[in-house]
């Protein structure tokens, strides 16, 4: 939504100068025309992004939309609405936003308006589809449709932190275990060598590493530290992430699993949207921007222009090769019979199901991935004291 600074003229001849945010000029001319006023001139600004007191988490969006809708079906006006959920809101923080959304739809604003002019507090998809439900008098349903829908994507994001809590434990019992075979049971064994001199070069590589982490455990702290860091900010490098994102997609099995999440998200996305009364490629553009996947986001970048130029949804999106074969031939199905909003609910529903077994499966290929790796670990230390125990049993002998 951009920011115009325009020039009118009222029903008494009056000039009238000011600023409107509008999707587009023809939007901003009906806009000044429903509030009486004829547009001579206007110009766009570029919109001043606002740093948001806090953001809109899934669950808070899920909780929104549904006391929203049941209000609006109730017969409560938008206003009374916001303002119950002002008074509701425990978080200091997201009441201050609450509050001031409340005080911008007094002053005239839309709905829209006053939520995109919280900055990121809100992502782009909410306001975009409550600008539609605007339009199109239905607010209340559209509502009630991104209820379901971010109430489905945090029960997706809390399978996903419960499927990874048993890795993540098992990987902080390997690390325990292992600091402890270094700091604790690999100094015992030098003693048992009478002669240091004819100590396997592996094991006093091991000897070496267990007597740094005793004397100078602040090193191995640093470099953990500094590489979390690291990570952190390759992250934010397009590049990188590009090249994380695209080999996540073609991990031999495991990428087939992740594009089904992926292809949940999408399918999700653009159910809503398009239900919602939106242009197609303005629904492809949103649904991009939800994947969390710059590798995928990259790729449709073809599939919108494609679709912009008269080529159908199933025929662009085959040759993306990001979704399977199944979900191109249903899009073509819904393309066809002229139900492709129907279609789309549809197919959501079964790739739900199906990323649920997907996440099942890659926590599945992880798990004896990460014993492996303990496995590997363990073995790698009691070959480098196994000399030694060998050589104190010779002497007792």
């Amino acid at each position: 939504m951009a920011i115009f600074k325009y020039t009118a003229t009222d029903l008494s001849g009056k000039t009238v100068r000011g600023k409107e945010s509008a999707e587009d000029k023809a939007a901003l001319i009906q806009k000044l025309k429903d509030k009486g006023l004829f547009c001579t001139s206007f110009t766009e600004e570029a919109e001043k992004a606002k740093d948001a007191k806090c953001k809109f988490k899934t669950k808070d969006l899920a909780f929104l939309s549904r006391q929203v809708s049941t209000m609006l079906t109730s017969g409560i006006t938008l206003v009374k609405a916001l303002s119950i959920l002002v008074s509701q809101q425990e978080d200091k923080k997201k009441r201050a936003i609450l509050m001031e959304i409340y005080d911008d739809v007094q002053r005239g604003k839309s709905f829209s308006e006053a939520l995109a002019g919280q900055g990121n507090a809100f992502p782009n998809l909410f306001t975009s589809m409550v600008a539609a439900g605007e339009s199109s008098g239905n607010l209340d349903l559209i509502m009630q449709r991104l209820s379901s829908h971010y109430d489905k994507e945090n029960k997706t994001n809390n399978k996903i932190k419960s499927a990874m809590s048993y890795p993540i434990i098992l990987g902080v019992i390997m690390v325990v275990i292992i600091v402890a075979l270094f700091a604790f049971v690999m100094p015992s064994f030098a003693g048992m060598f009478t002669d240091p001199s004819k100590i396997p070069a592996f094991t006093q590589f091991l000897l070496n590493v267990s007597d740094s982490m005793i004397h100078y455990p602040y090193i191995y702290v640093g470099v953990i530290i500094g590489l979390v860091l690291l990570i952190r900010y390759l992250k934010k490098i397009p590049s990188v992430k590009f090249w994380w994102d695209r080999t996540k997609c073609r991990i031999p099995k495991a990428g087939k699993l992740i594009c089904t999440v992926y292809t949940s998200r999408f399918a999700h996305t653009m159910s809503n949207l398009f239900s919602s009364g939106m242009q197609m490629v303005e629904c492809l553009q949103k649904s991009e921007q939800v994947l969390g996947n710059s590798y995928i986001s990259h790729e449709f970048e073809s599939v919108i222009e494609n679709v912009k130029q008269g080529e159908s949804l199933s025929t662009a999106i085959a040759r993306v090769g990001v979704f399977d074969g199944v979900f191109t031939s249903v899009i073509f199905v819904g393309e066809e019979s002229g139900t492709l909003d129907d279609i789309l609910e549809k197919t959501a529903d079964y790739y739900d199901e199906e990323a649920d077994t997907a996440i099942n499966r890659l926590t599945a290929m992880l798990q004896p991935l990460m014993i492996l790796v303990m496995g590997v670990l363990v073995c790698a230390i009691l070959l480098a004291v196994y000399p030694a125990m060998y050589e104190a049993i010779g002497n007792m002998a």
